[in-house]
């Protein structure tokens, strides 16, 4: 028999001769027999018109975006994002015929997106999703399938930059210190201004990763955004954090194995309602906890650290994301520009502003 119940499944499979004369077995995914039997159908003359005329089945996009959600399941840390942006796709694009999108379909998508407020930094990466699920398709499965995202990105606005002063901090981590119920927060803070570490990395971060013999903290590919391995040096304002944090764990959790641990051990999961409450009380307006990461940078980049030891510190995956800083150090570009300076000869003339006023431009030569 060619269709099936396994004793473990619930569902229908099929078994039939594949294109290449070898025998497969296939899950239909549906509990419906005649579906099932429909599917077994579909499949058996995809198979007899490929091997007999060499004529590529066409492929929907609820089969590609099912074979690669499953086929990439484990091997992306933002599998429950493309998870989330797969169920936005299939309200458009469910029961459609890969070969039959196109532009329009895209465009229409897009405009829909931007009708419910959808920003275009959320929509690029949704499109990044279905525009890698058919590149993959065409990679590994040899499918002779378009792919209608390409060209379609939409422009971003530059990101946002939002960063406190040094005295603002000093008011800010006071003003967490006084807050008795996050005991955590003041330290979080420090150690965030001075390390530069993304929120999560600090809230996952282990005791058995913090050196401070060697004055580092070490961070692995599983626990980063871009999946590379870093270790950050401590200074003095961090290692007094670090240390101030031992001591709660001395005191209430000597097991626990996280930096940022309640009294029971657990580990903090969020400190977004009282660094919202510190922010309150000290008089900072729209001030989140990710611009404690800009405050790092913009801290860097006004003391004229160079740009590649901002981004191999804060650990950008190109120097691209470290350039939003570089208007805070204009230094060099002054000094470009002074250059211009010399070689100007104004002999015999008035100041260029003024001739400009009276007659219009002129042409300076050197």
């Amino acid at each position: 028999m060619s269709i099936y119940r396994r004793q473990s499944s619930s569902v229908w499979w099929v078994t039939y001769t594949d294109a290449s004369g070898k025998r497969a077995r296939k899950s239909t995914g549906t509990q419906n027999r005649r579906e099932a039997e429909a599917l077994e159908a579909k499949w058996k003359l995809e198979a007899h018109q490929e091997r007999h005329w060499d004529k590529q089945p066409e492929r929907s996009f609820d089969e590609l975006m099912l074979g690669y959600l499953k086929s990439t399941e484990g091997e992306k840390r933002s599998g429950w994002l493309d998870r989330l942006y797969a169920r936005r796709f299939y309200r458009f694009f469910s029961g459609r015929v890969l070969s039959t999108l196109c532009g329009k379909d895209v465009r229409a998508y897009i405009a829909s997106r931007k009708s419910q407020g959808v920003k275009p930094a959320t929509i690029n990466r949704e499109l990044a999703l279905l525009s890698a699920a058919i590149n993959y398709a065409r990679r590994e499965w040899e499918w002779d399938v378009p792919n209608p995202v390409t060209g379609r990105k939409l422009c971003t606005p530059e990101g946002r930059v939002r960063w406190i002063t040094r005295a603002e901090a000093v008011t800010l981590i006071q003003v967490a210190e006084s807050l008795q119920r996050a005991p955590h927060l003041a330290d979080f803070i420090r150690l965030a201004l001075n390390t530069g570490c993304r929120r999560g990395e600090l809230l996952g971060l282990e005791w058995s990763r913090v050196d401070l013999h060697g004055g580092l903290v070490h961070l692995e590919p599983e626990h980063t955004k871009t999946a590379r391995r870093r270790s950050i040096p401590i200074n003095r304002e961090a290692r007094q954090a670090l240390m101030s944090l031992a001591r709660f764990r001395a005191e209430y959790c000597p097991q626990s194995p996280w930096v940022f641990a309640h009294r029971d051990g657990r580990r903090i999961q969020s400190i977004k309602r009282s660094f919202r409450t510190a922010c309150d009380r000290a008089g900072i307006q729209d001030f989140r906890v990710h611009d404690l990461r800009h405050t790092c940078a913009a801290w860097l980049v006004t003391a004229k650290v160079h740009l590649p030891e901002v981004r191999d510190l804060l650990g950008h995956s190109t120097i691209k994301m470290t350039e939003r800083y570089a208007h805070l150090s204009p230094d060099n570009v002054r000094a470009a520009v002074a250059s211009l300076d010399g070689g100007w000869s104004h002999s015999g003339h008035s100041e260029p502003e003024e001739t400009e006023k009276r007659s219009g431009p002129v042409l300076l030569t050197a």
